[in-house]
């Protein structure tokens, strides 16, 4: 089992790290991606993948903070290449619902780190909330240029999941599937391929049913790992295999 998406650099997360990462061990994980968030963040996580081999990290911006912090794609290539730990491009993206920071900003730094992560080759982490139509049309402008696509807690609708099919995206399950009123959501994963798959708990947020409202951690992926073996109709064993496979195909072929 893979966390593909999680925020060690969070509290409680980070005063925590030995007891979060056996926990981790303990319920079967085998990898944990720890994501950018911003320059501070990266600083972090560029020390926390230190802690113990199963930990990998990213380098990115989140969308929110694009107001603080300025980053060019040279700068990304250069911290990819200086470290073989850090295997992806994000957290990136589009974030219309809060709107932390102002629009032409979240959109100069998407398309620095899209332009970064085709440079590296390596896999691009993407946030989008409420921007599905601005999202899908940045991203296919780069159609024919080799982009690894990952929707990290993937909330879209079927369709926006059908257009980004076509441009061979994988899709993140959160815990947000185990919700009771994540109807939609639960249908849209039953539609989508196995192969494109990955599973993630994005903790300290968004921890599954039973323990909504807690603090998310690693271990908690279990809970979704079960739930979207439910929807998909497959052994919970089955679906930790596919998601695995997955993620190494995405990250390290």
């Amino acid at each position: 089992m893979i966390d593909s998406h999680c925020h060690l650099d969070h509290e409680p997360l980070f005063s925590n790290l030995d007891k979060v990462i056996k926990r981790s061990k303990d319920v079967g994980i085998k990898k944990l991606l720890t994501i950018s968030t911003s320059l501070e963040s990266f600083s972090r996580v560029k020390e926390i993948v230190k802690k113990d081999e199963m930990i990998y990290g990213t380098i990115g911006i989140h969308p929110h903070e694009t107001k603080d912090n300025c980053i060019n794609s040279d700068l990304i290539v250069k911290n990819l290449n200086e470290n073989q730990k850090i295997i992806g491009v994000g957290e990136t993206g589009l974030d219309f619902f809060y709107n932390n920071s102002e629009k032409n900003k979240q959109v100069d730094s998407f398309n620095v780190h899209i332009e970064a992560s085709i440079k590296a080759n390596v896999p691009l982490i993407i946030h989008s909330r409420n921007a599905e139509e601005e999202t899908f049309n940045i991203l296919n402008d780069y159609k024919d240029q080799n982009l690894k696509i990952l929707m990290h807690c993937f909330t879209g609708s079927q369709k926006f999941a059908e257009k980004l099919l076509n441009l061979d995206a994988f899709f993140s399950a959160s815990g947000i599937i185990t919700f009771k009123n994540a109807t939609d959501l639960q249908k849209t994963f039953g539609y989508l391929p196995l192969e494109k798959i990955l599973i993630e708990t994005d903790s300290p947020f968004l921890a599954p049913v039973p323990n909504r409202g807690k603090k998310n951690e690693p271990s908690f992926i279990d809970f979704t790992a079960s739930k979207l073996a439910e929807i998909k109709d497959i052994s919970k064993q089955k679906l930790i295999e596919e998601t695995t496979t997955n993620f190494n195909k995405l990250f390290f072929n």
